[in-house]
């Protein structure tokens, strides 16, 4: 059971012990509702604002009505001040009708506990997935996780780490609450590849980090839409999200991969681009 270090309901900071919302609760009874998942680092947040205009565009598609944007850095601000290495939960449902618009809001910390060490995935069908089909809540992070537990639950039972979402067309897509890449090696030096947006993936906020820290560092990037079978290219199989540092991933259901230097560099420059963005927000 996770350990929050403080929850605040509706702008009000309860006693994480006993803090609660009613069992009517739209989103707890049909998952109705949308969340951020934020990392705190020596009392800072990183990349807030990002963070909150998604929490903003996911609302807008569920036609909650949100608190003003000062007060979700407010609140987020003051959760990552409590601790040196945290993460911070911002989640939102519609109360206790859908049609109302009428938001509750609970925000929590807790010390952060990022996965680390070596990784494997099994590739799991995931027919709910857009996998690039336009619908009216396509790019909302929604509290509905239910079938990416279910994928994870799977992937654990048969002795892997976690899952590889794969879409109905076959396409590689995303883990069940991170983001995938690997490497191919060309003529001109290792090339990072990267499921594309057009395949309906969540718009990642670490994905973004990567991709800025990619630019900054000369490491070439390319998104795409491809099957399993294309990893028979590649050298290097990795993963990130804002609890996983950039990891290495060694199985790939029978596929093998080695932990390389590619997936080193990408981690030491995202941590030295959150580094240095947290240093000048402070």
């Amino acid at each position: 059971m996770t350990a929050f270090s403080s929850v605040r309901i509706d702008g009000e900071l309860q006693d994480p012990a006993t803090a609660a919302i009613p069992v009517s609760d739209i989103g707890f009874i049909r998952g109705y509702g949308i969340f951020e998942v934020i990392r705190g680092i020596g009392g800072g947040c990183v990349r807030l604002r990002p963070h909150i205009d998604r929490l903003g565009r996911s609302a807008a598609m569920l036609g909650i009505d949100l608190p003003p944007d000062d007060l979700f850095i407010e609140w987020c601000n003051h959760a990552a001040s409590m601790h040196k290495f945290c993460v911070i939960r911002i989640l939102v449902s519609a109360g206790d009708d859908a049609f109302t618009g009428t938001a509750r809001v609970v925000v929590t910390s807790e010390e952060a506990k990022l996965s680390t060490g070596e990784q494997s995935l099994l590739p799991v069908s995931a027919p709910w997935h857009s996998d690039g089909a336009e619908w009216e809540l396509a790019g909302a992070k929604t509290l509905s996780y239910g079938n990416n537990v279910g994928a994870t639950r799977r992937a654990k039972l048969d002795g892997f780490d976690d899952a590889l979402l794969i879409g109905r067309s076959g396409r590689i897509l995303e883990g069940p609450n991170f983001t995938v890449g690997w490497v191919i090696e060309e003529d001109g030096g290792p090339v990072y590849e990267t499921p594309a947006m057009s395949l309906g993936i969540l718009d990642s906020i670490t994905r973004h980090i990567a991709l800025d820290a990619a630019a900054e560092a000369g490491l070439a990037v390319r998104e795409v839409e491809v099957t399993l079978e294309h990893l028979d290219g590649a050298s290097e199989f990795f993963v990130f999200s804002t609890l996983r540092d950039t990891l290495s991933v060694t199985r790939v259901g029978d596929r093998q991969f080695p932990a390389g230097p590619a997936t080193e560099a990408l981690r030491v420059a995202m941590g030295d681009l959150i580094r240095r963005e947290l240093a000048e927000s402070s």
